[in-house]
């Protein structure tokens, strides 16, 4: 079957606008045109498209994945470059985790700090708050001496 850039936009959940700047980036090589210029994306173009927003929402730039779209035009001679850059970028995910997840654990005990502050009226009950009152995850905020 073939689709407009409206309605793989609207399958994809991203502007037509982002798909016609992919293209125009390079990043869309597999991408038929009709005779009056029209792109056509198939079926199996859905997956070359998952993969690119799968890579811009991990943060990776325009250039890079043009460059990995290109290995992969290239064919089976750059698979391990292609495997490389999915691994590096894996990796730089897995680190980005970590810190969103350091985020998250502050966020946390923050909420827990605040709510026990709402109860007892004032911030100042976490002066002389015995450790043991804490929760354990939330001890490695806590500067006590």
């Amino acid at each position: 079957m073939i689709y407009t850039v409206g309605e793989i936009a609207k399958q994809l959940n991203v502007a037509a606008s982002t798909l016609r700047y992919y293209d125009k980036e390079g990043l869309l090589p597999f991408v038929e045109r009709s005779g009056s210029g029209m792109r056509m994306f198939k079926d199996e173009d859905m997956s070359w498209l998952r993969t690119i927003e799968c890579l811009k929402k991990t943060g990776m730039p325009i250039k890079d994945i043009k460059h990995f779209m290109d290995c992969c035009v290239v064919g089976d001679s750059m698979i391990d470059e292609r495997s490389d850059i999915i691994q590096s970028q894996r990796d730089a995910v897995i680190e980005q985790m970590k810190e969103m997840q350091e985020m998250l654990d502050m966020l946390n005990y923050k909420c827990w700090y605040y709510e026990t502050a709402k109860e007892a009226g004032t911030c100042s009950i976490h002066d002389d708050m015995d450790i043991d009152k804490v929760p354990v995850e939330y001890r490695k905020f806590i500067n006590k001496k």
